[in-house]
């Protein structure tokens, strides 16, 4: 037959459970526990109130200054003392407890083991003086030592059944403490989401502001206008391809090799056709007079072989340089280019424009302040939820402990849901 299991939705209602079922049994334990604690208390506080008789008796003979008693008054003086600072260091525990009372037991096995060995080597150097309150001091201490032994005894023969079972209710308090905890951390987590929905409801509203204002008449024509700018300038770029390395050969024989007949308008032309085609010959008048003339510069130096460029290149530099100057292949693109640069500053000039870009940067700078709260409320979330995780696994764990202790010491199941 399949054995009862008790269940428990709380942790109060399994302590409440347990206390039931073990007062009869743990409660005479700590009760006789206690009271042997407080014989011990007495027994230790008798030792420091005759070790404090020590001290005052050898302080009035060190004061006499009788050198036949002095060294050994000295002698029980600084004994005395350290009796003294030992005792005081012996707090006894508040809440009785296995684990308590077993810590308190070693300190005070600790205090005398040193004091015995302090007694062996030192009373008898101070024999034969301060007979009788060594006498006295001895029946006390030996009187503690029983004291002790008698709940040492206990402590370990009688208060050890009961430690399993006393374990059990020390940590289901301790189990309640943590549920606390968690209620808590959760209380922190759900006011810590309270406050990110929030942010994150005004980031979307920012983000579909600025997305509104991009996608409006204005700033949909200048971009549809910097796209048909980026054509014609690869367009542009595509058509100058085989002047770009005679031109960097010009550059280089301008700035170190002795300049090449090439003013510097016109080199500074040259690097504007090199790096930004599209404003180079947007800038030119009609027919582009001042490319025309680097061109011819360019023909010259070729005819010399001054560029030193190899033959293929040299070959359709000559071809690209020809149908720009006799051709004039490029006086259609130039046309195309001065439109849309005039579109361009047309609209940027616009008071529209300048409105709508206005409110883009307010809205982003709206927007990259919220998200910063935002990732700050997100990483103290995922601190929280962590804590929180652990917390419930700490939970799980002492739950099961709890479990194993109770039918460990009463031989019934539990379970802790």
């Amino acid at each position: 037959m399949t054995e009862a299991i008790a269940q428990f939705a709380t942790s109060n209602d399994a302590k409440i459970w347990l206390e039931n079922q073990t007062t009869a049994t743990l409660a005479p334990v700590q009760t006789q526990a206690k009271k042997l604690r407080d014989d011990m208390n007495l027994a230790l506080q008798l030792v420091a109130d005759v070790s404090k008789q020590l001290f005052d008796i050898s302080n009035k003979e060190i004061e006499r200054h009788n050198m036949k008693v002095y060294n050994r008054a000295r002698a029980l003086n600084k004994l005395s003392r350290l009796f003294i600072e030992r005792l005081k260091k012996l707090i006894p525990p508040e809440q009785i407890s296995y684990d308590t009372m077993s810590r308190y037991m070693l300190e005070i096995r600790k205090v005398f083991y040193v004091t015995d060995i302090d007694l062996k080597n030192w009373f008898p150097r101070i024999s034969p003086f301060f007979i009788m309150d060594r006498r006295k001091f001895l029946a006390v201490y030996e009187k503690a030592r029983q004291v002790y032994n008698t709940l040492n005894d206990y402590v370990n023969k009688e208060y050890v059944k009961t430690k399993t079972l006393e374990e059990a209710i020390l940590q289901l308090n301790e189990l309640q403490g943590i549920e606390k905890q968690l209620f808590t951390l959760q209380e922190d987590r759900d006011k810590i989401r309270d406050e990110r929905v929030p942010l994150e409801q005004e980031i979307s509203e920012l983000e579909q502001k600025i997305s509104n204002l991009k996608s409006s008449g204005p700033i949909d024509k200048l971009n549809l206008i910097n796209a048909e700018i980026e054509n014609l300038t690869n367009e542009l770029r595509n058509d100058l391809r085989h002047l770009q390395k005679p031109f960097i050969k010009m550059q280089a024989l301008a700035t170190s090799g002795g300049g090449g007949g090439i003013t510097p308008d016109e080199l500074t032309k040259i690097n504007q056709y090199i790096d930004t085609p599209f404003d180079a010959i947007v800038q030119e008048p009609p027919g582009y007079p001042r490319l025309k003339e680097i061109l011819e510069k360019l023909e010259r130096m070729m005819t010399k072989d001054t560029l030193k460029l190899k033959p293929d290149k040299a070959r359709k530099a000559e071809q690209s340089v020809n149908d720009f100057l006799q051709k004039n292949i490029l006086d259609n693109l130039q046309l195309r280019c001065k439109e849309m640069a005039t579109k361009r500053d047309h609209l940027l000039a616009s008071s529209d424009l300048d409105e709508i870009n206005r409110n883009l940067a307010q809205y982003q700078e709206q927007l990259n302040l919220f998200k910063a709260r935002k990732t700050s409320v997100e990483t103290h979330e995922i601190v929280k939820s962590n804590s929180y995780h652990e917390t419930v696994d700490k939970i799980s764990g002492l739950k099961r402990i709890i479990e194993k202790n109770v039918y460990a010491a009463i031989d019934k199941k539990i379970q802790l849901t």
